[in-house]
């Protein structure tokens, strides 16, 4: 199915998604259609981005009739930039200007496009920042820079970044003695907070999505939960009201994959009826969405009363699906009650066994070891 205004669909011949773009062609002396394709959404959606920021014929304020290998790194970075925000998600623009004003502007701002050095980027990073942000900036970095070679007629490597050998962080989840003591307290003296924690525990909901959470989005006769929605506070300075640093943002999920309809039990949709009768929109939150900051702080205090170590919300989710994977689901399902773009994801992050699975399996054998002992008499 097509995604509405992105001119972007599913291919029923090969399963591949085809991102379509429009290019000028001087000879006809008109626009015409051109084509990307990839193996998810997600993919097509970062090709058909970069395409079209890197064929507009002019840009307003660019060089692009003339060279201009003396023009600063930083107008290259405000041009992209301003069309990152006009076609992406607010979110999106968000993260990559925090990115720039943060790691790039200082660093690369004043330099002329032709002296920028894969060298002198690689020096500055700080190798106490996370490689998952070191990965953003050069990220960002180079999209900046294909932005100016298309548009400034240079020829600016794309920089690479250094190899960092990290070791591989397991995912952390709760143990099957805390999940029960966990259960146990959600019962006690129960509230619309150890509801949403079961939410997530039981379905692997987002900290964003179960803060979104509509009654519209329930279909309590085929039971199932449909996510369309998910919030987060973000920087809006200067956009909005002047004096606001931060603001409430409802939008899409992370990706077109993670709209999605996940099947719910009747017995965890029996849990809301507990709630107080109301005619609120969100089912947590009432007329607005739940605060996320709140639902954190709550779940701190949930697993300070259930005797549990201090966690962050995410740790539901990483359970949830360690759970499924123990219990034998079959991944590609998996992947799908998740909302991941590639099931190459789930295999990668979940598909490890846990101490108490170890634990189980090693008993098993032993078990075995005994039989054959007593075979043997």
């Amino acid at each position: 199915m097509g995604r509405h205004g992105e001119n972007i669909r599913r291919r029923k011949n090969d399963g591949r998604w085809e991102g379509r773009y429009k290019v000028y062609h001087e000879e006809k002396q008109e626009y015409v259609y051109r084509s990307v394709y990839g193996h998810t959404y997600a993919e097509v959606r970062e090709k058909l981005t970069i395409k079209q920021l890197t064929t507009q014929k002019i840009i307003p304020g660019s060089s692009l009739n003339e060279m201009d290998s003396a023009a600063l790194f930083s107008q290259a970075a405000n041009e992209w930039l301003g069309l990152i925000r006009e076609k992406c998600k607010y979110s999106t623009y968000i993260k990559y200007d925090t990115v720039y004003r943060t790691h790039l502007a200082g660093l690369l701002g004043d330099c002329p496009l032709s002296e920028i050095s894969e060298i002198q980027l690689q020096a500055e990073i700080s190798d106490n920042l996370s490689e998952n942000l070191q990965k953003s900036i050069f990220c960002v970095a180079n999209q900046i820079l294909r932005y100016a070679n298309i548009h400034y007629r240079v020829s600016v490597p794309t920089l690479t970044r250094m190899s960092v050998h990290s070791e591989k962080k397991l995912i952390e989840t709760l143990s099957l003695a805390e999940q029960a003591k966990l259960f146990g307290c959600i019962y006690t003296n129960i509230d619309k907070y150890k509801i949403a924690i079961s939410f997530s525990l039981c379905l692997g909901l987002r900290l964003g999505e179960i803060c979104a959470l509509k009654w519209s989005d329930i279909d309590f006769t085929n039971e199932t939960i449909t996510i369309n929605h998910t919030v987060q506070r973000i920087t809006t300075l200067g956009l909005t009201d002047e004096t606001a640093k931060t603001n409430l943002l409802e939008s899409a999920p992370k990706s077109g994959c993670s709209k999605r309809i996940i099947p719910v039990s009747g017995e965890l949709l029996n849990m809301l009826d507990k709630l107080p009768p109301n005619d609120h929109p969100y089912i947590f939150g009432g007329e607005k969405p739940l605060e996320p900051r709140t639902m954190q702080y709550q779940f701190k205090r949930v697993l300070k009363e259930a005797l549990i170590s201090e966690r962050n919300f995410h740790i539901l989710r990483h359970t949830f699906a360690t759970n499924c994977v123990e219990k034998g689901i079959d991944v590609k399902s998996l992947s799908e009650i998740l909302g991941h773009s590639d099931v190459k994801i789930t295999l990668n992050r979940y598909v490890h066994p846990t101490m108490d699975a170890k634990r189980l399996q090693l008993e098993q054998l032993i078990q075995f070891y005994s039989h054959l002992h007593e075979q043997a008499l």
